[in-house]
C-alpha cells in the first residue's frame, strides 16, 4: 500500500515490504533519502548503491552513526533493511513514491539538450522539477519523494549504459515524453549509435504523449509523434534571431525572447510552447515566463570579465552540442577565441569525433586553442594551438584576448574548464 503524499516518511517496514527485504534492529522512521553518505544526517535513509570505485555497502554503518534512520544494504548489520540489490529496491521505492502523484510527468530524454529543455519546460509550464541535472534513478527517487501535489511535474532522464532508460521510464512513467535529440553520447556505456538511438527513444514507446525534435524524429518511425524545430515540425519557431545578449523567435503569432545566446535555449523554449500547446496551456503566459527563463551554470552561460565576453558553455559535450555551439558563433560578428577541451565517453571513436570538431571549429575561428589527450592531433588537423593545462591557457590567452572579443569554452564537465574563468583576472559580471 502507497503512503498518502503528505506524510513525507519512508517507514522501513514499508521499504521491506515493496523490496522484499528484511528489517534489523535498530532502524527508524526516515524524512528524507540520499545515496551519497557524505550527505546523510539525521532522519535520511541512505541507500547503499554500488558505485564506480566503491560500493555503498561500505559505508553503511557510518551512516547509522552519522544519523541515519536506516539504511537499504544487501549486508546484515543494525539499522539495516537487507534486501538482495539494493539498486533494484531502489527502483521499487523510487516508483511507488512516483505512483502517489496525481499530476502529470513529464519527461524529458535525448543526447543533448536535456537539462536546458528541462528548465524550459518545467518553467514555460510552472511545473517543478529536480535542481540541476539530477537525472539517475536516485536523484529522482528523491524527488518523487518530496514532491508536493499539483498540477504536474518535470524530470530529466539521462543514461550511460544499456537499458538504463527503461529502468527510468519504469520509475517516471511518464504520461508525456520529449525527446531532445539523438546522436553520438556516451558510447563507452553505450557502444554504438543504433544502441543510443534504440535506447533514448525507449522513453517515447512507454509514454501517450509523445513529442520529438525534428532531429531527433529523423531516426524514428512512430505513431502520433508530433515534432518541434526551427522551420519545421507540427510546432515550429520562425524568424530565429540569435545575439550574444539573446535570442528571439516567432511562434504561431507571437514573439518570443529568451535572455540567453544560442540554438540550444530555443531548442528547448520551442519544446515547451509545444508541450503548452498539447496540453491546452494559454501561451502568453508560457512565453512571459519563459522571457525570464534561468538555465544552469554552464548551458551558453554569457559573462563578462573587464572588456571580454565569455560565453561558458562547458558543463557538457558530445558532438551534437558542439555542432549547436558552433552553429550560433557563426552568427556572430567580431573575434572570437575557442578554448575546446576534451568531450568523454566517446570510446573508440574518440580521437574522430575530436578531429572532426576542430575541422568545424576551424570554419568558425581561426583562434583554436585545444585543451587534453587529443589537443595535438587537432591543432595539426585544423590549426591554433594544442596546451596541456587550464593555467597555460589563461596565460595564453591573456596576452592575446583584446576587448570586445569573445572567447567561447567547451567540453565535457569532467574538463573542469570553468576554472579558466576563476583565473581570469578581473571580476565576473553574469549577462552584463
Amino acid at each position: 500500500m502507497v503512503q498518502p503524499n503528505d506524510l513525507k516518511e519512508l517507514r522501513p517496514e514499508w521499504v521491506a515490504r515493496l523490496t522484499g527485504g528484511r528489517v534489523h534492529p535498530g532502524t527508524g522512521v526516515a524524512h528524507d533519502l540520499h545515496w551519497d553518505s557524505r550527505q546523510v544526517g539525521p532522519g535520511t535513509a541512505f541507500f547503499a548503491l554500488p558505485g564506480m570505485q566503491t560500493h555503498g555497502r561500505e559505508f553503511g554503518l557510518q551512516a547509522m552513526q552519522a544519523g541515519a534512520a536506516f539504511v537499504v544494504t544487501d549486508l546484515a548489520h543494525p539499522g539495516a533493511v537487507q534486501v538482495t540489490k539494493p539498486e533494484r529496491a531502489l527502483l521499487a521505492v523510487g516508483r511507488a513514491l512516483r505512483d502517489r502523484f496525481s499530476g502529470t510527468v513529464l519527461a524529458v530524454g535525448g543526447s543533448s539538450g536535456k537539462t536546458t529543455t528541462k528548465a524550459c519546460l518545467a518553467q514555460g509550464l510552472a511545473w517543478p522539477a529536480p535542481e540541476g541535472n539530477l537525472n539517475n534513478a536516485p536523484g529522482l527517487a528523491r524527488f518523487f519523494f518530496h514532491l508536493e501535489q499539483t498540477e504536474g511535474c518535470v524530470v530529466e532522464l539521462g543514461i550511460d549504459r544499456l537499458l538504463e532508460m527503461a529502468e527510468l521510464a519504469y520509475m517516471a512513467r511518464p504520461d508525456f515524453a520529449v525527446l531532445t535529440s539523438l546522436g553520438v553520447e556516451h558510447l563507452e556505456g553505450l557502444g554504438s549509435l543504433e544502441n543510443v538511438v534504440r535506447e533514448e527513444s525507449w522513453l517515447l514507446h512507454v509514454s501517450p504523449i509523445r513529442l520529438a525534435s525534428i532531429q531527433a524524429a529523423e531516426f524514428l518511425n512512430l505513431p502520433h509523434l508530433k515534432t518541434y524545430g526551427i522551420g519545421a515540425g507540427d510546432f515550429r519557431g520562425e524568424g530565429l534571431e540569435m545575439g550574444l545578449e539573446s535570442t528571439r523567435f516567432h511562434f504561431e503569432g507571437h514573439t518570443v525572447t529568451l535572455p540567453y545566446p544560442g540554438v540550444g535555449p530555443a531548442m528547448g523554449a520551442l519544446a515547451a510552447l509545444a508541450a503548452a500547446r498539447m496540453l491546452e496551456k494559454p501561451l502568453p503566459e508560457v512565453i512571459e515566463r519563459l522571457s525570464a527563463l534561468k538555465l544552469p551554470p554552464g548551458r551558453m552561460q554569457r559573462l563578462r570579465l573587464g572588456a571580454v565576453n565569455f560565453i561558458h558553455d562547458a558543463y557538457n559535450a558530445n558532438p551534437l552540442s558542439f555542432r549547436a555551439g558552433m552553429a550560433f558563433l557563426q552568427t556572430l560578428p567580431g573575434r572570437k577565441w575557442l578554448v575546446l577541451g576534451r568531450m568523454a565517453e566517446l570510446g573508440e571513436e574518440a580521437l574522430k569525433h575530436h578531429l572532426e570538431a576542430a575541422r568545424l571549429a576551424a570554419q568558425v575561428s581561426s583562434n583554436l586553442v585545444f585543451i587534453g589527450p587529443f589537443a595535438q592531433q587537432q591543432a595539426a588537423e585544423a590549426g591554433g594551438i594544442a596546451l596541456e593545462t587550464i593555467e597555460e591557457a589563461v596565460q595564453f590567452l591573456t596576452h592575446r584576448v583584446q576587448p570586445g572579443d569573445l572567447v567561447y569554452l567547451k567540453a565535457s564537465r569532467s574538463v573542469g574548464l570553468e576554472r579558466l574563468l576563476e583565473l581570469w583576472p578581473g571580476e565576473a559580471k553574469e549577462g552584463a
